[in-house]
C-alpha cells in the first residue's frame, strides 16, 4: 500500500524545512505525495514542485487558511489551488497585510516589556516567510525567555493575550469563498484542536458544508483512535472525503514526524484517489 500526507509546512511559513528538504524526507519516507499546506501563503510549492523532477513524488499544491469561529481560531485546508488565479493571488496578498499589521503590534508589545525581539530575528534570514506564533516562540527559546517553545506558547503567545492580539477577524465564509472561487479542494484541519464540544463541532461542520466544504481532517497527529473514529462518523453524516497529514513542521515540532505524525499516523494512498477521482468529475 502507498501512503502520503496532505498537511504538511515548509519555511514558507512555521516550518523549518525549505519546501525542496521536504521533498527529500518525503522520499526518504516513500511516501507517492504530499500537500504543501503553508499558512496563508503559496510562497512554497514552486519550489517543491520542481525538487519533485525526476523524483516517485507528487506535491498538492495546497494553503491553511486562518479564520475566526465562535471567537476561536480555526484552520481550513485548501487542496489543490490554483496558484496562477490573479484573484486568489491578490486575496493571499491581503491576508499576509493582516498578518504583518500584527507582527508588528506583537514585537511593539514585547519590547514595551522589555523583552527584546527584532522583525530580523523573527524572520531568521528569510524575509519572504509567512511569520506566525512559532516564529516567535523560537527567538523566545533561543535568546532564553523560556524553557521552551511550548512554554513560550502558554506564557507569552496565547491568543488575546497581553502579548499577542488576534489577527483582524477573517471569517469561514470569507475563507471557504477564497478557496471555493479558486475551485480548490476545502479540507477541515483537525477539527477537535478547537476544543469546541460534540453539538458545535458538528454545528461548525454542519455550516462548512453548506459554504462548500468538502473534506474533513479525520487522521492527524493531535488525535486517537476513538477520536478519528468519531470524525469519521462526521465525514460520513455530511457526505465529505476523509483525509489526513501529520501537520508536520520540522523542528518547530519535533514530536512529529512527515508521514506517521508521532509514531502511529498512515495515510492511505487510496483517501487521495478518491478525492481526485472527485475533481476529475466536478472540475471544469
Amino acid at each position: 500500500m502507498n501512503f502520503v500526507d496532505l498537511h504538511v509546512h515548509s519555511n514558507a511559513s512555521d516550518g523549518t524545512l525549505s519546501p525542496s528538504e521536504v521533498v527529500s524526507l518525503a522520499v526518504e519516507k516513500k511516501l507517492t505525495a504530499i500537500a504543501l499546506t503553508d499558512h496563508d501563503t503559496i510562497d512554497g510549492i514552486k519550489e517543491a514542485q520542481e525538487a519533485t523532477f525526476g523524483l516517485p513524488l507528487k506535491i498538492i499544491p495546497g494553503i491553511e487558511l486562518s479564520c475566526v469561529y465562535l471567537e476561536e481560531e480555526i484552520h481550513i485546508l485548501g487542496l489543490y489551488v490554483d496558484s496562477s488565479d490573479p484573484c486568489f493571488s491578490s486575496e493571499i496578498k491581503e491576508l499576509k497585510k493582516l498578518r504583518d499589521k500584527r507582527n508588528v503590534e506583537i514585537i511593539r508589545r514585547f519590547n514595551e516589556a522589555d523583552i527584546s525581539i527584532s522583525l530580523e530575528e523573527v524572520m531568521a534570514g528569510n524575509p519572504d516567510t509567512v511569520i506566525t506564533r512559532a516564529h516567535f516562540a523560537r527567538v523566545l527559546f533561543e535568546k532564553g525567555y523560556v524553557k521552551s517553545m511550548d512554554q513560550a506558547f502558554k506564557k507569552y503567545l496565547n491568543y488575546g493575550g497581553p502579548y499577542c492580539p488576534r489577527k483582524e477577524k477573517i471569517t469561514p465564509e470569507h475563507a471557504m469563498k477564497i478557496l471555493t472561487d479558486n475551485n480548490a479542494f476545502p479540507v477541515l484541519a483537525h477539527p477537535f484542536q478547537y476544543h469546541l464540544g460534540d453539538k458545535k463541532t458538528d454545528e461548525l461542520v454542519c455550516s462548512l458544508k453548506a459554504l462548500g466544504l468538502l473534506g474533513l481532517e479525520v487522521y492527524h497527529s493531535s488525535n486517537n483512535q476513538y477520536e478519528s473514529s468519531k470524525l469519521r462518523k462526521l465525514a460520513r453524516k455530511y457526505g465529505l472525503f476523509p483525509t489526513g497529514g501529520s501537520d508536520f513542521h520540522g523542528s518547530n515540532k519535533p514530536d512529529i514526524e512527515l508521514g506517521t505524525g508521532r509514531g502511529g499516523l498512515r495515510i492511505s494512498s487510496l483517501l487521495l484517489d478518491d478525492i481526485k477521482k472527485f475533481r476529475q468529475q466536478t472540475t471544469p
